[in-house]
């Protein structure tokens, strides 16, 4: 029996293929999003399809409005009614400096790291709230723990854009609980996924292990399993919670 359908943002790779995965396993219906990597989100598609789930990959830049709502209304369309959003996309930018960043690079983190998470969570309070005859839902916002510490020196903005989604949260959670929609966030550490070559540091997940507490960096799926606890009815109480799950960092 199909719990439902779940949008997956950014599910080609890392967390959110580690997420999608999951949630098919589990009983969900997947919508399978990705922005470029079409062969990467198919190969998704293809394991879920293989293990006996349903699942299309959509492909959809999250900063746009229209493509946002053409894939929800795909996804309804295929797999059926919304109940579950994971906002998985963001991206991560070169190493450096606040002063050597350029205009064109913030507006792109925030565009996909905010606006996109966004403009995905709308479309999803549209569908699921009871108010406007759904059945509710729930909503996992990926964050980092970058939002606490603040990336000084590497990555400023992208801790910003997560401060922002941390923000986001709350707000949201109180704003759809009385329409059956739980909100909540899952704030990762270092995760050993290929966002960390975006920074022009390969090697950055190994240099930084150590500073880990648990002395290590976490695996995709230790993460998934996090999102898929917020999105299953075994966290029923909660609402605007964040969780940590950064080995301590």
């Amino acid at each position: 029996m199909s719990l439902g359908t779940v949008v997956v943002t950014g599910a080609s790779r890392g967390i959110g293929a580690a997420t999608a995965l999951e949630a098919a396993k589990r009983g969900y219906h997947v919508c399978v999003n990705y922005t470029a990597n079409e062969e990467a989100a198919e190969q998704v598609v293809a394991k879920i399809r293989e293990n006996g789930g349903m699942a299309i990959a959509f492909q959809a830049d999250v900063s746009r409005e229209d493509e946002v709502s053409r894939m929800f209304d795909r996804c309804e369309q295929e797999l059926g009614p919304i109940t579950g959003l994971v906002n998985c996309a963001g991206i991560m930018s070169a190493n450096m400096r606040l002063e050597s960043m350029e205009f064109a690079r913030l507006e792109r983190v925030f565009r996909i790291n905010v606006l996109g998470s966004i403009l995905c969570a709308k479309e999803a309070v549209r569908r699921m709230s009871r108010t406007n005859g759904g059945h509710g839902g729930s909503i996992v916002n990926l964050s980092s723990v970058a939002s606490v510490h603040g990336a000084p020196g590497e990555n400023v903005d992208y801790a910003a854009s997560k401060g922002a989604i941390d923000s986001f949260t709350k707000g949201l959670a109180k704003e759809v609980a009385s329409d059956g929609i739980r909100v909540n966030c899952v704030r990762p550490g270092l995760t050993d996924t290929d966002l960390h070559a975006s920074t022009g540091d390969p090697e950055r997940i190994v240099t930084l292990a150590p500073t880990v507490p648990i002395n290590r960096v976490a695996e995709p799926n230790e993460i998934a399993e996090a999102i898929l606890w917020f999105l299953s009815e075994q966290s029923s109480y909660c609402v605007g919670a964040i969780l940590d799950v950064s080995g301590g960092r």
